[in-house]
């Protein structure tokens, strides 16, 4: 995609030599295009014009510049999403002109629905090769624009102009993050993605002003964490592993009551309760065995670092499944 992008923005072949299409690329890299917060961002670097942020040593200036012990490797949350929106201008306007809307009138009130996912990548270990020893395994976090739509005045119903039509295809599928990480190494998960989720937070409490078709746009996002398999969900949430007494991410059944009872099942905790259930886990207050305290958390015994949509999950799926 990035290559046929490249050479219908430039009209030119591709065969050329690899600096002219370097530069060509450059457009396509997160910092290439001008875009403000209003408010601006909490807790988020000002610096931006950087091609991608090396997760342990701070930012680099290039592309290239990757010192031989980096584990993560990542674009800013933001200047990631405006370039996926410029990916998608023509799509928006094309958007705009179908439903009859004048796209000078459509300056404000843009939402973008952001599907995030995270999934280990499994062995990448280098076969034979004499490169810096890193881990075996490989995680990588991406984001999927899955639908833009406007709503004009507080009283109109939402009119959609953007929905991807392959949510779960590779070419719709942006990377955000990749880190030599086992993904159930929760600290260096924690410590790696943690930025990501302060850069996640600062954008809902503002809005992207960003030049779109030739004019000012402003844009605001919804993030959900639907990417995810069962595995990441319990490690983000702090949980058990799905080996547990406690089959289920959002509520307290254990396998023996989910087996005898099919119906009666509801979403019982939420994010907050997990931290203060860990809070417990690690301080004890009653002084009680590891069973009983286990019994009292009820599987929560990690910090959970990212808030996930209390959606349904997969367990509840499967009971809903058998049910019917």
């Amino acid at each position: 995609k990035m290559y046929r992008t490249v050479k219908a923005t430039s009209g030119r072949q591709i065969f050329q030599p690899l600096h002219t299409l370097r530069n060509a690329e450059k457009e396509l890299l997160p910092g290439f295009h001008q875009f403000e917060w209003q408010p601006a961002l909490k807790n988020v670097s000002t610096s931006w014009d950087v091609g991608i942020i090396d997760g342990l040593s701070g930012w680099t200036t290039s592309v290239d510049d990757v010192p031989a012990e980096t584990i993560g490797r990542r674009f800013r949350y933001d200047v990631a999403l405006v370039s996926a929106l410029k990916d998608l201008e023509e799509d928006i306007m094309e958007g705009l002109r179908e439903r009859g809307l004048d796209d000078s009138a459509c300056t404000s009130g843009f939402t973008v629905v952001i599907k995030e996912s995270c999934d280990g990548m499994g062995d990448v270990s280098e076969k034979h090769g004499s490169g810096p020893a890193v881990p075996e395994k490989a995680v990588r976090f991406s984001f999927t624009i899955m639908s833009i739509y406007i709503r004009l005045d507080e009283e109109e119903d939402a009119v959609t102009i953007f929905q991807e039509q392959k949510p779960n295809s590779e070419l719709s599928c942006r990377p955000l993050c990749l880190m030599f990480v086992d993904e159930s190494d929760h600290e260096t998960l924690t410590g790696i993605l943690g930025p990501v989720v302060a850069e996640r937070k600062a954008m809902l409490d503002s809005r992207l002003i960003l030049t779109i078709g030739g004019m000012q746009r402003s844009f605001r996002f919804f993030f959900r964490g639907t990417g995810y398999d069962e595995k990441m969900v319990r490690e983000l949430e702090g949980l058990e592993a799905s080996g547990s007494t406690y089959v289920c991410t959002l509520c307290d059944s254990t396998r023996a009551e989910a087996s005898e009872n099919m119906v009666l099942h509801s979403i019982t905790r939420s994010h907050g309760e997990n931290l203060q259930r860990y809070e417990i886990w690690r301080t004890n207050p009653f002084s009680e065995s590891a069973d009983e305290l286990r019994d009292r958390v009820k599987g929560v015994s990690a910090k959970p670092f990212m808030e996930t949509q209390p959606t349904l999950d997969a367990l509840h799926c499967d009971i809903g499944n058998a049910t019917e």
